[in-house]
């Protein structure tokens, strides 16, 4: 009975990057989101298309043509859109003089991601996603995050920091913090550790979870008025 259920906690863990995405979606759709929440917005929706193929593929691997049977290269698409995404909701945000920060933190990203492909990785790796790719968007959108925060902090002390805005950022920061390690040892430790490694994905899993749930707090909170 007991292995029973466990079995059933981790299917629902293994689809948590799809079901997950569902919440803050439904949230969307039934309150309309104001024109600075469309970059996340947009985020969910793709993301719930890519991670559906994420785990389709990851499922029924054995099922398919061998060239079609590798998820990596949808980790490394779902990376690069993200990143791009949220760039755009924390330039949009009313933050002045940290405007030109980010968006030289966007330009940055660019060159990483060009020299990175052309000279150092494949994008459509059969074998490994890329960890570099991935610590590197957590690392920045990180930053993004804590930028938010230090801009708040020195803000009008009467000005309420508990915004639709504070709990997309702050889920984004919990989630890229916990996970950046995972990125940027995951390869080394599905080579030597792979049980070790499958195990941790959940620890990514249960935080996209929350990452999910604040955002829809964030969409409900702004639906408001």
């Amino acid at each position: 009975m007991l292995h029973y259920i466990l079995h059933i906690l981790q299917v629902i863990l293994d689809w948590s990057e799809v079901w997950a995405l569902l919440i803050p979606a439904a949230i969307s759709v039934y309150r309309k989101q104001p024109v600075i929440h469309r970059p996340v917005v947009f985020y969910i929706w793709i993301a719930l298309l890519i991670n559906s193929c994420i785990d389709i593929v990851w499922k029924f691997r054995t099922l398919l043509p061998l060239s079609f049977s590798s998820n990596n290269w949808l980790y490394n698409l779902h990376s690069v859109v993200t990143f791009f995404l949220f760039s755009s909701f924390f330039i949009g945000l009313e933050q002045p003089f940290l405007v030109r920060i980010k968006k030289i933190v966007l330009i940055a990203f660019i060159v990483f991601l060009v020299i990175n492909f052309m000279f150092y990785e494949n994008f459509f790796d059969y074998w490994r996603l890329s960890s570099r790719l991935l610590s590197v968007e957590a690392i920045l959108l990180l930053f993004y995050s804590l930028s938010y925060f230090l801009f708040k902090v020195h803000e009008n002390v009467n000005v309420n920091i508990f915004t639709s805005d504070f709990w997309i950022a702050t889920g984004l920061g919990l989630y890229v913090a916990v996970n950046f390690f995972i990125f940027l040892l995951y390869n080394e430790l599905t080579v030597h550790m792979i049980n070790f490694a499958i195990n941790l994905w959940n620890v990514h899993n249960i935080s996209y979870i929350f990452f999910n749930f604040f955002i829809a707090k964030g969409f409900y909170d702004s639906g408001r008025h």
